[in-house]
């Protein structure tokens, strides 16, 4: 697996952009099988940046009903990554 199949794509919601204001904390979908060194590792090549600590959490899929069938979304992993407090990442920032 390189990079960019381990980090999916940045989460961005209230909550991720006041962990990014006030704790230098980015939050991204990552691969469910990928681990916190690799998760570590990608950020670290594709950003440029220092990594301090990842946090990785399974997030449950929604249960979903259409008529009378029911059904569920995937089960998804996310990691919030915390840089050293000199390093940002450009995507979160509009750039």
């Amino acid at each position: 697996m390189n990079e960019y199949d381990i980090v999916l794509r940045p989460i961005i919601t209230e909550k991720s952009t006041l962990l990014k204001e006030n704790g230098n904390q980015y939050v991204f979908e990552v691969h469910r099988d990928a681990n916190k060194i690799e998760i570590k590792k990608a950020v670290e090549k594709l950003f440029k940046v220092k990594v301090l600590s990842v946090q990785i959490s399974v997030v449950e899929g929604k249960k979903k009903r259409l008529g009378r069938f029911f059904g569920k979304r995937p089960d998804w992993k996310k990691a919030i990554v915390k840089l050293s407090p000199k390093d940002k990442i450009g995507i979160f920032e509009g750039a």
